[in-house]
């Protein structure tokens, strides 16, 4: 079972390198926590947080918007792509499960998104404390930020696995995956901002505004690590509830959101005709 799935990881892994996702994901990461590294770090000063801290919120907005974005990249074709070159007929008739197959897609395009994870946030990191070394005091929001991105990305993985799987067609899966990220990530909340402007202080805001930030796994990643993160008082707009909403609730939804999105993704996979 093991070297099936590794030796699918390797095979996508071969994939993605003739694609160049790797090259996009990390160049993305890299430039992406330089510019917000030099960005974020401006406002220490009023914010009484450490320089690195302020960094990791300001990383932490890149995060929500990039991750997601280069996670879906990679994998909305893992499923669609095999079915237009014809290679999935072929692969389902070794001796390997639909769960195998996904798991080894998942192990390599897990493995990209972290080493572009390392490579942004080390980068911006090193620069940080190059330039002040008592920056060092948030390196444990920084590792926060980081296993923390690696689950968000792996959401949004197994959501692409399902789109691809859903659509069959790499045009299909490519459209529903822009389109679920400009849903989730960008209208979602633009779209509970208005809602709560309208409520003006009502039910919505009080009971169902917290429980919908939570059921997004965007924002369920953004209030965990603004409400634990020194630097809270860097957010607005709907990070600003990061103080309302406790902890634990948050780390629930990260945790969960996962494996929901990898069950959904064998559910949509085990209906893919060969």
């Amino acid at each position: 079972m093991i070297a099936r799935i590794f030796a699918t990881a390797v095979t996508e892994a071969h994939i993605a390198r003739r694609n160049r996702w790797v090259l996009i994901a990390v160049a993305l990461m890299v430039v992406f926590s330089l510019v917000l590294s030099a960005a974020g770090s401006a406002p220490t000063g009023a914010l009484g947080a450490d320089r690195l801290s302020v960094v990791v919120a300001s990383l932490t907005s890149l995060s929500v918007y990039l991750v997601p974005l280069v996670a879906l990249l990679m994998s909305f074709d893992a499923v669609a792509g095999e079915v237009e070159r014809g290679t999935l007929p072929l692969l389902l008739t070794y001796p390997v499960a639909r769960w195998e197959v996904l798991a080894g897609k998942l192990l390599a395009h897990t493995a990209i998104l972290i080493v572009a994870i390392l490579a942004g946030y080390g980068v911006a990191a090193a620069i940080t404390i190059a330039a002040d070394p008592a920056a060092v005091a948030g390196l444990g929001a920084l590792w926060r930020l980081t296993w923390t991105s690696v689950l968000l990305g792996a959401t949004f993985i197994g959501i692409g696995y399902a789109l691809s799987s859903l659509a069959r067609r790499v045009s299909g899966a490519a459209g529903l995956a822009i389109g679920l990220w400009l849903g989730l990530v960008v209208l979602y909340d633009l779209g509970l901002l208005a809602a709560v402007v309208a409520d003006d202080g009502g039910f919505f805001t009080t009971d169902v505004f917290p429980a919908a930030l939570l059921a997004n796994p965007a924002d369920a990643f953004r209030l965990f690590n603004l409400t634990a993160s020194q630097a809270t008082a860097a957010a607005s707009g709907v990070g600003g509830a990061a103080a309302t909403i406790p902890l634990w609730q948050s780390l629930l939804s990260i945790l969960i959101w996962p494996l929901v999105s990898l069950a959904l993704a064998a559910l949509a996979f085990r209906k893919v005709e060969p």
